[in-house]
């Protein structure tokens, strides 16, 4: 399966406009973004955990990215409640589940594969930095040219503007932000592609995710 597979081009989406599609076994929904491959591909998604759902175990040989947006998601290695980050690196193995059921922004097959490091940042708890007088920024992880972080703009505040040399991709988690293309509300999802120019802000204030640089090298899947 091919959606939005094509890195060079833009593309965007709204969750909300998005329909459910079944896991193949019926354990997790999906709202699909990106995708190339078949059931094992590259891909980003929301997934939906119903209550008292589980997953079954399984490897991660390419590494898993995600955001946990609401709800509790839990595996072996312990819970994860909304506004969770977690880097689950490549050759790594869990069997997940969902007692209280959860959302979760979720990247596979997109990792570096010399980048092994396992996260977990509970961005409620976590210590930000001002961006000047725009807002505040939660650095969540780095590795050579990727960058991803949290983003929250003040209202009224404009970031710079420049270019994005590894493209970059955003999911607005809270509130709108603004480019020229137009008004993106909460529930967006924007990927630009490497050599991208934008200039981002916000009248009314907005949270995001923001991962930059990730976008210029495409490994075989």
């Amino acid at each position: 399966m091919k959606l939005n597979a094509d890195l060079s081009r833009p593309a965007a989406a709204l969750l909300s406009e998005l329909p459910w599609q079944p896991s193949p076994d019926g354990s997790v929904q999906r709202r699909m973004l990106d995708r190339d491959g078949g059931e094992v591909a590259r891909a980003t998604s929301v997934v939906r955990y119903p209550q008292n759902s589980r997953f079954p175990a399984h490897r991660h040989d390419r590494g898993e990215e995600f955001l946990v947006l609401e709800g509790v998601f839990s595996d072996e290695h312990g819970d994860y409640p909304a506004g969770t980050y977690v880097r689950n690196p490549p050759g790594s193995i869990h069997t997940p589940y969902s007692t209280a059921g959860c959302v979760l922004f979720v990247k596979l097959r997109q990792f570096a594969s010399d980048d092994l490091e396992r996260v977990v940042i509970d961005t409620r708890a976590a210590t930000w930095s001002d961006l000047d007088t725009a807002g505040s920024r939660l650095p969540l992880h780095r590795h050579d040219d990727e960058a991803v972080a949290l983003v929250r703009l003040e209202a009224g505040a404009t970031l710079p503007d420049k270019s994005w040399p590894g493209g970059v991709e955003i999911l607005v988690l809270e509130g709108i932000i603004e480019d020229t293309e137009g008004q993106h509300p909460a529930d967006s999802w924007l990927r630009l592609p490497p050599g991208t120019r934008r200039r981002f802000s916000s009248k009314s204030g907005a949270l995001f995710y923001l991962k930059r640089g990730h976008l210029q090298v495409v490994t075989d899947q």
